[in-house]
C-alpha cells in the first residue's frame, strides 16, 4: 500500500504549481499589455518622396475626423474605369505598394496609397478604431475631393487591411471588394502564432472579417497563398465561402504571405479585374 506524500513533498508540488501559474500570469499580462506591438509593425522610417517610388502620383494629404494628418499618393489616368482604394497589411508603408499601384494603373485604374495612422511618419498610434477612421478619410478623399462615385471604388485589403475595408464596406458605400490574405477574425490568426495564450479573451482589436464579409452584398474577389505561413490558407477559404457575391477566388498554389506574387504578381490583379469586371457587368 503506498505510503501518503509527506508534508514537504506536498508543500514542493504547491510551489511548484504558484511558480507555474505566476509565470503563466505574467506571460499572460506582457502579452495582453502589449499586443498593439506584436499586431501593428510599422517601419521607423519615413516614406520617400512619392518622385522617386511612384514618379507619376501625387502627394496627397488625408485628414481624419479626429484630427490627423495621414500620407498618401494619388494616380490616375486621364479616364479611370474605377478608383481602388489600398488598405495596408500590418507592416511597412505606402512606398513598398508602389509597384502593385503601377500594375493598377496600367489597367486604367486610379490608385489611392495611403498610410495608417503611426506609420509612414504619421501620428498616433494604431489600433482597429483608428484605422477605421483612417480608411474612411480615404474614402472620403476619393469620393469628395477626387468625384469618384462610391460604386465604382474597389476597396483592396491586404491581409490586416482586408480587416479595415471589411469594416468600411459596412459603413460607407463601395462597389466591390478584393481581399488579399484574408483571415476570418484576428484571434483565429492569434491562435495560430500563440496556441499556448487565451487569445480570443485578451484580444483588443477583433477585426471580425468573415463576420462582416457575410453581411455584404457587394462583389468579392479573394486570392490567397496556399502556403501562407502568416494567415493559414484554410482561413482565406473560409471567408471567401462567406461571400455572398464570389466574383473571384484565386488561391496561388505554393505562395507564402509575403511572396512577389502576392504583393503585385498576376494573380492580384487578376483578383482586382474580377471585381472591377463584376462593376461592369
Amino acid at each position: 500500500m503506498a505510503r501518503p506524500a509527506s508534508p514537504e513533498a506536498v508543500k514542493g508540488v504547491v510551489r511548484v504549481v504558484v511558480v507555474v501559474l505566476a509565470i503563466a500570469l505574467v506571460v499572460i499580462g506582457l502579452a495582453a499589455g502589449f499586443q498593439r506591438r506584436l499586431i501593428y509593425l510599422p517601419m521607423p522610417a519615413d516614406v520617400p518622396p512619392a518622385d522617386e517610388r511612384l514618379p507619376e502620383a501625387e502627394e496627397v494629404v488625408l485628414t481624419t475626423e479626429d484630427g490627423l494628418d495621414l500620407g498618401a499618393w494619388y494616380l490616375a489616368p486621364d479616364e479611370p474605369r474605377a478608383a481602388v482604394l489600398v488598405a495596408n497589411g500590418n507592416a511597412g508603408h505606402r512606398g513598398l505598394r508602389a509597384p502593385l499601384a503601377e500594375r493598377l494603373a496600367a489597367e486604367d485604374l486610379a490608385v489611392l496609397l495611403f498610410d495608417y495612422r503611426g506609420y509612414g511618419g504619421n501620428e498616433g498610434s494604431p489600433t482597429e478604431e483608428g484605422l477605421a477612421r483612417d480608411v474612411r478619410a480615404a474614402h472620403d478623399h476619393l469620393v469628395h475631393e477626387r468625384g469618384h462615385d462610391p460604386g465604382r471604388v474597389v476597396a483592396f485589403g491586404e491581409s490586416l487591411g482586408t480587416g479595415v475595408v471589411t469594416e468600411l464596406a459596412t459603413e460607407r458605400e463601395v462597389g466591390a471588394l478584393v481581399l488579399r490574405s484574408p483571415f476570418t477574425d484576428l484571434a483565429a490568426v492569434g491562435r495560430q502564432h500563440y496556441p499556448f495564450l487565451p487569445v480570443r479573451t485578451l484580444l483588443r482589436d477583433r477585426y471580425p472579417v468573415a463576420e462582416r464579409v457575410a453581411r455584404l452584398d457587394v462583389p468579392v474577389a479573394v486570392a490567397y497563398g496556399t502556403d501562407d505561413g502568416i494567415v493559414p490558407a484554410e482561413l482565406s477559404r473560409e471567408v471567401a465561402g462567406e461571400a455572398r457575391n464570389l466574383v473571384g477566388h484565386r488561391p496561388i498554389e505554393g505562395a507564402d504571405h509575403n511572396d512577389a506574387v502576392l504583393l503585385d504578381g498576376d494573380e492580384v490583379i487578376a483578383a482586382v479585374r474580377d471585381a472591377v469586371d463584376a462593376l461592369d457587368g
